[in-house]
């Protein structure tokens, strides 16, 4: 059992929250994390040692004594060991690194053109991560043959824009992704750096960094990506929840319009991706006639005040509102957080809210936040650090 696969209860205390306290600055000595843990001080003292010896966590000098011997403090290490962070789209691909705390380093965003096939896309954005690694440690570490130095670099997450099967890293039928279909990424990365590669949907992604960043200690929780495409990750029982195969929370494909209704790139009619998605409502106006060339210009004619742009953005909103409407009576989450390129558009924003409060029980949204995800552009890149972080931490 991996520490994302453990129960709630499992991790109180456990080496990831052990981890985590020392780098939200909530503890800063074993006293302090045996407090917190309610464990005992032998036990906090073991796991903090095998942290240590993983370059996880270091003693930083001695704290402020309180009547005995002075406790040593601890503290992530900031100067040495990142790990890389990949959140590829349709059109830009977000690259980091992160020290092992998920505090962003270095990070630059790339144009991309996801048509140009995975091996050259995954291959360009290889040699950036290494990059970046190199401009951390310096010329004592430079790369070699593109690999990132390994004596800085502890792993790389990467996220996708299509169904990932998470297990093996292999994307399964992305419909807006050609020649992507059963692409291993995971072995493709693996035979060109030598620590671990974690693959995972950017959605997923997405609601890891956000939940980490701005809701850690709320158990259940649902955060949408709303871009060129929409998808959505889950926080059940606080950690990242996948499905029996990886694709929980993919609701691009919910059937939310009856026939006749726009065709879907996965070949059925009327699914939520058809009618509410960026790339949907680009097409919605040309159909109008409303000369418009991508998402960013969507979004430019809906600030102005456009009114067919305004009028399509309103129904996308009660589209995805809708379908969320089932997933808050069934899940019961504390928030729902919207992210994405579409996140800061307005009429959208407030159609999905009023039809989640129409169309859910009073019970569910009694408490309920409904907002948008605040962790910035780096979200994805967060969650994708700690991803490969969780994966550390599991194996130490």
């Amino acid at each position: 059992m991996t520490i994302d696969d453990a129960p709630r209860d499992a991790l109180r205390g456990g080496p990831r929250e052990l981890l985590r306290w020392v780098a939200s600055g909530a503890a800063v000595s074993r006293a302090d994390l045996a407090r917190l843990s309610g464990l005992s001080p032998s036990t906090v003292s073991q796991r903090v040692e095998a942290l240590i010896s993983q370059g996880l966590l270091e003693e930083a000098g001695a704290g402020r004594s309180r009547g005995g011997r002075r406790p040593r403090q601890l503290a992530v290490p900031t100067g040495g060991a990142v790990v890389g962070a990949i959140d590829l789209g349709a059109h830009h691909a977000r690259v980091g690194t992160l020290d092992l705390s998920g505090r962003v380093v270095r990070a630059r965003t790339l144009p991309v053109r996801i048509e140009d096939g995975p091996e050259e896309v995954l291959g360009a954005l290889l040699a950036e991560v290494s990059a970046l690694v190199a401009a951390h440690t310096g010329p004592d570490r430079e790369a070699v043959d593109g690999a990132p130095a390994v004596a800085a670099l502890r792993g790389i997450g990467i996220g996708i824009p299509g169904p990932v099967q998470h297990a093996t890293g292999r994307i399964v039928s992305p419909s807006r992704m050609p020649g992507w279909n059963g692409f291993d990424v995971t072995a493709f990365c693996g035979q060109r750096v030598e620590v671990p590669v974690i693959v995972d949907n950017d959605a997923n992604l997405m609601a890891l960094g956000a939940h980490r960043t701005a809701h850690p200690d709320l158990d259940h929780a649902v955060y949408i990506k709303a871009g060129t495409g929409i998808g959505s990750g889950v926080i059940s029982d606080g950690r990242l929840h996948r499905g029996a195969q990886g694709s929980a929370g993919d609701i691009s494909h919910c059937r939310v319009v009856a026939d006749p209704a726009p065709p879907c790139s996965c070949g059925n009619a009327g699914c939520l991706e058809a009618v509410a998605s960026g790339a949907a409502l680009v097409t919605a106006l040309r159909d109008q006639g409303v000369p418009v060339a991508d998402l960013t210009g969507v979004i430019r004619l809906i600030d102005d005040g456009d009114r067919h742009a305004t009028a399509l953005a309103r129904q996308a909103g009660r589209a995805i509102g809708e379908i969320l409407a089932v997933v808050v009576n069934f899940f019961n989450p504390q928030v729902v957080a919207i992210g994405g390129r579409l996140a800061d558009c307005e009429p959208l924003l407030a159609s999905m809210r009023a039809t989640l409060y129409e169309r859910c029980l009073p019970l569910a949204t009694q408490t309920l936040l409904i907002e948008r995800v605040t962790a910035g552009q780096d979200v994805g890149i967060t969650g994708a650090a700690h991803l490969v972080i969780d994966h550390v931490v599991a194996t130490s």
